[in-house]
């Protein structure tokens, strides 16, 4: 039986605000410097009374849910033809690990550059941001299956897309889903450095309001909000799914 860890990590927590209460409270540092959790938590509570927080956590998902669903349609079709196909695998596939190397945020004035100041240019840096990381685990995936595992699949009358949406993907499934995790961070990532540098709106719009305003306990609660969504989607979403298709494959 697993062991529950969830009272140390509440532990370890409230253990790290008392530790910043007190920090605060010795005056090392002005509140305007090191603000305290008391003053954080009263800039979060005003901006969801005024709505803004959940405004701008409502547009910054709407861009990323829109970014790394064309990253993940994307990254499948392009992981499965560079396993496929050897000639794109070693045209396309030195480009991939090329283009990988590239943080999500140089991609910004390139995208200023071709679809301007809009929602437009922030989905394709989220876009871009993510889809290699699932093309390579895709890719990684189709290709540790057992060849003996795509040929009896032939030999029962698999071929074309039913051969791949039948054997490969739930096959290379696993793999997958790691690289929807890792787009995941690289698009969150990415949709917060695009909206701080020229979006209105958004969390990352929110961020750069605050920093504008030299409101040190309005960027610490904002970020406090990005860590928070990223923990969410991590330990709700891809926790549960991976657990799920590792029980399936006998993996845990």
């Amino acid at each position: 039986m697993a062991k529950n860890f969830i009272p140390y990590r509440i532990a370890f927590y409230v253990g790290i605000v008392v530790l910043w209460q007190v920090v605060a409270m010795s005056g090392v540092w002005p509140s305007n410097v090191f603000p305290s959790p008391y003053e954080v938590a009263e800039d979060l509570v005003y901006m969801a009374s005024d709505g803004s927080l959940f405004y701008g956590i409502a547009t910054s998902m709407w861009r990323l849910t829109i970014g790394l669903a064309i990253a993940i349609g994307g990254g499948v079709v392009l992981g499965i033809l560079m396993a496929r196909i050897e000639v794109i695998n070693q045209t396309v596939g030195s480009l991939v690990l090329g283009l990988q190397s590239i943080p999500s945020i140089a991609w910004v004035p390139l995208a200023i550059l071709w679809y301007g100041l809009n929602d437009v240019g922030i989905i394709f840096v989220v876009a871009i941001g993510a889809i290699f990381a699932v093309t390579i685990n895709t890719y990684t995936g189709v290709k540790n299956i057992d060849p003996h595992f795509i040929e009896a699949a032939r030999n029962m009358g698999a071929k074309g897309t039913q051969l791949v949406t039948a054997v490969l993907i739930p096959a290379a499934f696993p793999y997958m889903i790691s690289g929807f995790k890792q787009g995941w961070a690289f698009a969150w990532r990415g949709v917060i450095g695009a909206e701080l540098l020229f979006a209105f709106l958004g969390l990352g719009h929110l961020l750069y309001a605050a920093r504008s305003l030299t409101d040190v306990s309005q960027v610490i609660a904002i970020m406090l909000v990005i860590m928070g969504i990223g923990l969410a989607v991590d330990g709700v979403v891809f926790k549960r799914v991976e657990h799920k298709v590792m029980s399936r494959w006998g993996l845990r």
